[in-house]
């Protein structure tokens, strides 16, 4: 997948792939106009996306009704390095969901594959070149 990276006003930075065009900003209190979350935000609520995701096709596999389940991503962070220390997730389930599928039901979820990069992350490489014609380069 190839991404492709501009910038708006001010600290707001855009990404463009697939079709999609994903804005961001840095909150105001960090010299942004917090017209839309920070990437680290986009970071974590992707990872919430995915684990969401695997919990909706295990129920669907299942035909269990989703009206009622959620989940809660909970992050903390140091507060001397602002490191990201933990995150925790919590399927919430009606009283109604059956017992018998609690532990596959977090098997399942634990599946999410933005939670295995997580746990095995890849190689990040960055490198600056100069492009003479910068604007065909970033439209191919």
């Amino acid at each position: 997948m190839d991404i492709n990276v501009h910038f708006g006003e001010g600290l707001q930075v855009i990404t463009q792939f697939d079709g999609f065009t994903v804005q961001t900003d840095q909150p105001i209190e960090n010299g942004g106009q917090g017209i839309a979350p920070d990437p680290f935000s986009y970071f974590l609520s992707s990872l919430a996306a995915c684990a969401g995701f695997f919990v909706l096709r295990f129920c669907q596999s299942r035909q269990l009704v989703t009206d009622e389940i959620r989940l809660t991503l909970h992050s903390n962070r140091d507060p001397v390095s602002h490191r990201l220390t933990d995150i925790s997730m919590i399927i919430h389930v009606p009283q109604t969901f059956p017992q018998k599928y609690l532990s596959a039901l977090v098997r399942a979820t634990n599946e999410c594959s933005v939670k295995k990069v997580l746990a095995d992350p890849p190689t990040i490489t960055v490198d600056a070149q100069v492009t003479e014609n910068l604007a065909m380069a970033v439209s191919e």
